[in-house]
């Protein structure tokens, strides 16, 4: 165990993230929350509390830094666990996230001030997954936003709290059906889901966190998760869009995944006029994808709450030289061996579709008709450069 474990609870769904926090105050003795309240950012200060399972320990503030709520969180975290672990006493600080903060921030912040984060939670009420993921609208306009310049939507910052973490603690939803349940284990079908009711103290807690699991309460699944370990680098790797591991094929409950890979190019002015069909026909959808156009550019493709995001995140391995590769982390180049083609190395589309009432086979339709036809293919890629540069304006945005 290192000196404190630091566990990491963030979520939008604020109910069922004080019940996950409750549970784990419960199950662990001598554990105690940290949180700074960012709504009260519009004063001028973030306010910091600190507490145990009896109650408030210490509250005080944070000054903001920049005119940025989030960047106080940054500067005072780790000096107040660096506190409560000098002090002594504190057999697990369990950080939980103001509403829109995002865990992956914290959790590097938190790795690179020294600390051990041995667990990171997202906290999900299920019957809220598909409403939070229709959401187009600004954090600003809700009281969520971290800084006056924030401009995420509720859809795009909940999709990116649910697939960082490797565990999600599911509330118990009397309003959650098959299907609710059924869109969160195929947004992230990698996850360890937790059941963590509503956050009822009741259960024995865990006096001894070393027992083998098989013979602990039922309650102690959530303190398990949180001392499981945490490696800040390898979740970065599972979602940067070269390497991301992304949901698999996927139909049951009314819910589908479409995983959508080819290995030709995209006619970029055909497939710019297919923008707003493609990010409207799920509720999220993901991946990688290149244009006939931009050979070199691997572009991200991230869509939630009707609206998409594309970004060039760099080269693809392909366009580089040999000598270039050793400088490129190694679960990159493995992710790039396992996809590689003899003629376009690592170059592809690979998109996932994930949605209620999904019509996998008109968005098939449509994401064909947006690659380069034979003739187009046949010409090869100096044709190809010469194609309109429909994404120039989009990319500079």
């Amino acid at each position: 165990m290192p000196e404190l474990p630091v566990v990491i609870v963030g979520g939008l769904h604020a109910d069922a993230r004080r019940a996950a926090v409750a549970r784990l105050l419960a199950d662990v003795p001598g554990s105690v929350v940290l949180h700074h309240d960012l709504a009260t950012a519009a004063a001028g200060t973030v306010v910091r509390t600190i507490r145990d399972a009896s109650g408030l320990l210490d509250a005080g503030e944070a000054p903001l830094v920049n005119d940025c709520a989030c960047c106080a969180l940054r500067e005072d975290l780790v000096p107040e666990l660096e506190r409560l672990r000098d002090t002594g006493g504190t057999r697990l600080a369990v950080v939980e996230l103001w509403d829109s903060v995002e865990p992956k921030a914290m959790a590097e912040v938190v790795t690179a001030g020294g600390l051990t984060v041995t667990g990171v939670i997202t906290a999900v009420d299920p019957a809220l997954v598909l409403p939070y993921l229709g959401n187009g609208d600004d954090l600003a306009d809700g009281g969520l936003a971290a800084a006056t310049t924030d401009q995420r939507t509720v859809a795009d910052t909940f999709a990116r709290q649910l697939e960082y973490a490797p565990v999600l603690a599911v509330a118990d939803s009397p309003e959650a059906d098959d299907e609710d349940r059924e869109l969160l284990e195929q947004l992230h079908p990698t996850a360890r889901q937790v059941p963590i009711g509503n956050g009822d103290p009741a259960d024995a807690a865990v006096d001894d966190l070393t027992v083998p699991a098989p013979r602990r309460r039922p309650s102690a699944a959530l303190a398990e998760a949180a001392l499981a370990g945490f490696d800040v680098e390898s979740a970065a790797a599972a979602q940067h869009p070269a390497c991301a591991l992304l949901p698999a094929e996927a139909d049951a409950h009314g819910v589908s995944t479409l995983v959508w890979n080819r290995r030709r190019p995209f006619h970029p002015e055909r497939l710019y006029a297919a923008l707003e069909d493609l990010t409207c026909a799920a509720a999220r959808s993901r991946g990688r994808f290149w244009l006939a156009d931009k050979p070199d550019t691997l572009f991200h493709w991230d869509a939630a709450g009707g609206a998409l995001c594309v970004e060039s995140t760099g080269p693809w391995l392909a366009s580089l030289p040999d000598a270039a590769w050793e400088m490129v982390p190694p679960v990159r180049r493995a992710a790039a061996a396992l996809d590689w083609h003899p003629e376009h190395g690592d170059r592809c589309q690979h998109l996932v579709f994930t949605s209620p009432g999904l019509d996998r086979d008109g968005l098939e339709r449509l994401l064909e008709s947006c690659l380069l036809t034979d003739a187009e293919y046949a010409a090869g890629p100096d044709a190809w450069q010469r194609l309109p540069h429909a994404f120039d304006t989009l990319l500079e945005v």
